[in-house]
């Protein structure tokens, strides 16, 4: 429920583009380099050869298995280069994109290429910048896609049921990329896509600083913290919605965070690919045992979360005051920035969430992402 704050195109389809034997020839004659730039993520993979960047990105929406999306980077300035599949080839720097995703923005932004979006799907939903707004999904504005004449149309993929959508969008003759951050459990995995669109821009070294300097900061933060403490404090998150509890698993990304701040996620021992459905009763059994209670969904304040369920109250962080929720940074039409620039500033969110569980640590630290609910 916490993907309420902004609106993603849920748009998957089994595009599937394997190399042909004379591509393989190609670029084994070209220098074909095993092995990949990308070293945190687990969804996808950048390997240069002497004419182009491969780019493979593995099971990109929930549920894939086995399936592999190739695409073929090419320098548009240089010679062409030769595939069975023209859709698979993307002429690099792209100079229009369409995103359909807030975290696509994010990433295009922080390149310095943030004109070269002209398009998004739900622009009420952008915490930085303007584009027109394509729809999502079935209300998709096919005319106006056509009218803005993007390069690539960047999408976000949830299941393969959504074939329909994408296969309106092709017959237009645009291609369309499939971006998979959201499936990736590591902050630092997730971060480590905006590689993807440094190839995209031709912006490969500014990418590659940005991550190494994200690392580093997430790192240190991480370090600082196992070093210092002793004891972890069990974490509550997330809100009910109606008279279910959505429970993110213990190997998700929340739960690293957690994990990675010094905190004992009360559901650490659980593995899923999805959020798991608990009643309000079993969760709000365990919940007796917690320190803190973060990430609080749609709720701004204490009352509201009573007002879903007067029980609620009697959770020891709601009585301690140790209640926090990562709404700070939302706009006047209620966009919340941690849903837009969070994916690049894990190193950021690390250090609220470690100085709300271990505030002896950073003494005087201003929460950026995160506020205390009165």
């Amino acid at each position: 429920m916490l993907k309420k704050y902004f609106r993603l195109s849920l748009i998957a389809a089994a595009l599937a583009v394997s190399c042909t034997n004379h591509e393989n020839k190609q670029l084994q004659e070209a220098g074909f380099d095993n092995n990949s730039i990308v070293s945190r993520a687990g969804r996808f993979s950048l390997e240069k050869t002497d004419s182009c960047i491969l780019l493979t990105i593995t099971d990109p929406w929930q549920g894939a298995k086995d399936i592999k999306q190739v695409y073929y980077l090419v320098n548009r300035n240089e010679n062409l280069f030769e595939a069975a599949d023209r859709n698979s080839v993307i002429y690099v720097p792209v100079e229009k994109m369409i995103c359909m995703s807030t975290t696509h923005v994010a990433m295009v932004s922080a390149l310095g290429h943030s004109y070269a979006i002209v398009g998004v799907s739900g622009v009420g939903y952008m915490f930085n910048g303007t584009a027109h707004d394509v729809g999502y999904e079935a209300g998709m504005n096919n005319e106006l896609i056509l009218s803005l004449s993007p390069d690539l149309i960047m999408m976000y993929g949830i299941g393969s049921e959504s074939a329909g959508y994408l296969s309106k969008v092709q017959e237009l003759g645009i291609k369309v990329m499939f971006n998979a951050d959201y499936l990736e459990n590591d902050p630092l995995a997730k971060a480590e896509w905006i590689k993807l669109f440094g190839a995209l821009f031709c912006e490969e070294e500014k990418a590659d600083s940005i991550f190494r300097t994200i690392c580093t900061s997430y790192d240190q933060i991480k370090s600082y913290v196992e070093q210092n403490t002793a004891e972890k404090p069990d974490v509550l998150l997330g809100l009910p919605f109606r008279d279910t509890w959505f429970i993110s698993p213990g190997d998700s990304y929340a739960a690293r965070f957690i994990a990675d701040a010094g905190g004992n996620y009360l559901w650490h021992d659980t593995k899923s690919s999805v959020s798991m459905p608990y009643s309000i009763e079993d969760v709000f059994i365990r919940s007796l045992k917690a320190d803190f209670w973060i990430n609080t969904g749609s709720a701004g304040s204490k009352m509201e979360i009573i007002s879903l369920d007067p029980r609620l109250e009697k959770i020891p962080p709601f009585q301690n005051g140790n209640l926090y929720n990562n709404n700070k940074r939302v706009s006047p039409a209620g966009v919340n920035d941690y849903w837009e620039s969070g994916i690049l500033q894990p190193n950021l969110i690390l250090r609220d969430i470690a100085a709300i569980l271990h505030p002896d640590l950073f003494p005087g630290h201003e929460l950026y992402y995160y506020r205390k609910l009165e």
